[in-house]
């Protein structure tokens, strides 16, 4: 019989702000497992060792990589183009939203976010893609 914890379906968050990081783990620990990284090499050190139902990725990484770019690489240069990714920004502007969807974002949603928004788009988006 599966751990509760091995039943929840895994989240990847790329967010380089400590603080948001602690926010998004406190909201979503309690229904999906969840993964912290700040960076693009630590993010695919942890895609290439777990497999994971959404990405939440922020826009702005101080690492010098843009999170558009990431999006990016993800949907077309590797094996996790399947994985659904909620973009999250501190920008609201339309030409925004437009950049995050051409480079592949399934979702672009703005900081700060409602946990009940949050929980409820991952909802959503794991379900319509059955991962």
């Amino acid at each position: 019989m599966l751990e509760k914890s091995e039943s929840k379906k895994r989240i990847l968050i790329v967010e380089d702000d400590v603080e948001n990081q602690k926010y998004f783990e406190l909201i979503l620990r309690n229904k999906y497992n969840v993964d912290l990284c700040d960076n693009k090499r630590s993010m695919y050190s942890l895609l290439n060792t777990r497999n994971y139902n959404a990405i939440i990725m922020d826009i702005s990484l101080k690492d010098g990589n843009n999170g558009l770019e990431l999006i990016k690489e993800l949907k077309t240069k590797s094996n996790n183009g399947h994985i659904p990714i909620v973009c999250l920004s501190a920008f609201a502007y339309n030409d925004e939203r437009l950049k995050a969807k051409e480079a592949g974002a399934d979702i672009y949603l703005t900081k700060p976010i409602k946990s009940k928004l949050l929980l409820s788009t991952l909802t959503e988006i794991i379900r319509a893609s059955n991962n």
